[in-house]
């Protein structure tokens, strides 16, 4: 059970009227989303500036992540997203940018819609996704939870359609997620560890 008063104490302990970098971290399905959800209700209620940011939502097309000449596992952690991209355009912007321009995956065109988003002055800036302390952009943040879910907890909360498929979770995001954790270390190297 997510203790969220102990989350906004930490919160707003660091926040003193400038940008805080909060980063929440977990493998798929751990509660990330759900976590960023309350928090910003809460924050909200403390008539806090929030500005949050999913990395799913820049993934790359269909065509640069499947069916490359890589193993499935390295394309997922590889290729999901341009993390240059995103280093250079959301990243190392988070600290001062008014406005950042960032692609947006539009999943039923599987294009990328480019679209501009306004970051509040002094706002706690949230960014939730999986793998966000790979090396490439972990020391941007100031603070990082990492939801912590054992593998089949996760994969019961997958859809009916996507537990049939099972071989993609085994060759694709299971071994993603090992190589993550085994050379990251992302619970060794958070700021906060949550059991969801």
């Amino acid at each position: 059970m997510v203790d969220y008063d102990k989350v906004m104490d930490t919160i707003l302990n660091r926040y003193v009227n400038n940008r805080l970098i909060l980063g929440i971290d977990g493998l798929s399905r751990s509660g990330k989303t759900t976590l960023v959800a309350e928090l910003k209700n809460r924050l909200v209620q403390y008539q806090k500036p929030v500005c949050i940011f999913h990395i799913d939502d820049h993934i790359v097309e269909r065509k640069n992540r499947y069916d490359t000449e890589f193993e499935q596992w390295y394309e997922y952690y590889n290729f999901q997203w341009d993390v240059e991209l995103l280093r250079n355009q959301l990243f190392s912007k988070l600290n001062y940018a008014e406005v950042v321009e960032l692609p947006f995956y539009n999943s039923v065109l599987d294009k990328l819609e480019i679209k501009t988003v306004t970051i509040p002055n002094n706002c706690i800036l949230i960014v939730e996704g999986v793998f966000l302390q790979r090396p490439e952009w972990r020391d941007f943040f100031d603070f990082i939870v990492y939801l912590d879910c054992q593998r089949d907890k996760r994969f019961e909360r997958e859809s009916a359609s996507a537990k049939e498929n099972i071989e993609k979770f085994r060759s694709r995001y299971w071994k993603a997620e090992d190589f993550y954790l085994d050379s990251i270390a992302p619970l060794a190297n958070a700021d906060m560890i949550i059991s969801s």
